[in-house]
C-alpha cells in the first residue's frame, strides 16, 4: 500500500479562521493532515521570524474531526520551521497556506503571511501552495475556492513541482451559486499600493498613524493575475524566493566595478 503524504497546513489569519478550515476539509482524504498555525492573526507580516522573543507551541482545539493541530505564538513562517523541527519530526511532502481572506496577487505577495509560508516551504525543499480568496468577510463564501484547492493540491502531489518554486493562488469572489470561469497560469502584475497615513490624536494629544493606501495597477497585460481575476478566473502565479534580477546582471558588470 502506497504511504499517505503529510500534508502540514497553516495561514496568516489564526488557527480559529473559517480559511483554514475550508483549507482543511477541501483536501481531508489526501493525506495525513497536521494543521500548526498562529494563536492569533498575523495578516501583513510578510517573510518575519521570531528572534527576540520566546515561541510557544500548544496543542490546539480544531473543528475537523481527526485533524490534528498546534498552535504557535510565532509568525507563518515560525510555523512551518517549528512544525518541519519540533512537531513533525520530518519534513511534510506538502505545505498548504490559507485559505486567505483578501487577495495576495500582483505587489501583495511579497507583504503577506500566507505566502511567506508557502514560499519557506520552497526554501526547504517542500511543495508548497498559498491560496487566497479576494473576500475579506469572516462569513465569505469558499466553495468556490475549495474546488481550486482540491484540484491544485492533487496536481501537486502527482507530479510536484520544480526544484525552488512555490504557487500563489488566487480566487476571484463570486456570487451565490456563480461558478469560476476556470483557472489560469499567471505572471504576477506589476502593481503596486501608493500608501498613505491616517493622522490621528490620542486622548493625550500624541499623534498616532494608521496606514491606508489604494492599489494601483499599470499593467495592462492580458497574461497577469490581476487580469485573470478580473475575468473571474483563478489565477495560478509560479512564485521563487531567488529575488536575483538576473536580467540586471550584465549592465552592472558594464560598470567596471573594482
Amino acid at each position: 500500500m502506497a504511504k499517505r503524504p503529510l500534508i502540514l497546513i497553516t495561514n496568516d489569519d489564526g488557527i480559529s479562521s473559517k480559511g483554514i478550515s475550508a483549507l482543511t476539509e477541501a483536501v481531508l482524504d489526501l493525506g495525513d493532515i497536521h494543521v500548526v498555525a498562529p494563536d492569533s492573526p498575523q495578516s501583513g507580516m510578510g517573510h518575519a521570524v521570531t528572534i527576540g522573543e520566546i515561541l510557544r507551541i500548544k496543542s490546539a482545539y480544531f473543528p475537523i474531526k481527526g485533524v490534528t493541530a498546534h498552535s504557535t505564538s510565532g509568525t507563518p513562517v515560525d510555523c512551518v520551521k517549528l512544525a518541519i523541527y519540533k512537531i513533525l519530526g520530518r519534513k511534510p511532502d506538502l505545505i498548504l497556506s490559507g485559505i486567505n481572506h483578501g487577495s495576495n496577487s500582483s505587489i501583495n505577495v511579497i507583504y503577506s503571511g500566507t505566502m511567506s509560508a508557502a514560499v519557506e516551504g520552497a526554501v526547504e525543499s517542500i511543495n508548497a501552495i498559498g491560496f487566497s480568496l479576494l473576500d475579506h468577510d469572516a462569513n465569505a463564501d469558499f466553495s468556490n475556492a475549495k474546488k481550486v484547492v482540491r484540484q491544485m493540491t492533487m496536481e501537486v502531489l502527482k507530479r510536484g513541482l520544480p526544484h525552488g518554486v512555490c504557487l500563489n493562488v488566487n480566487i476571484p469572489k463570486t456570487s451565490e451559486g456563480e461558478k469560476l470561469k476556470g483557472i489560469k497560469v499567471c505572471r504576477q502584475a506589476a502593481g503596486y499600493w501608493e500608501d498613505g497615513f491616517d493622522e490621528r490624536k490620542a486622548p493625550n494629544k500624541e499623534s498616532y498613524f494608521w496606514l491606508t493606501g489604494e492599489f494601483t495597477n499599470p499593467d495592462k497585460g492580458e497574461d497577469t493575475d490581476e487580469y485573470a481575476l478580473s475575468q473571474g478566473y483563478a489565477s495560478v502565479v509560479p512564485t521563487q524566493f531567488d529575488l536575483t534580477a538576473h536580467h540586471a546582471i550584465s549592465e552592472l558588470n558594464s560598470w567596471g566595478l573594482t
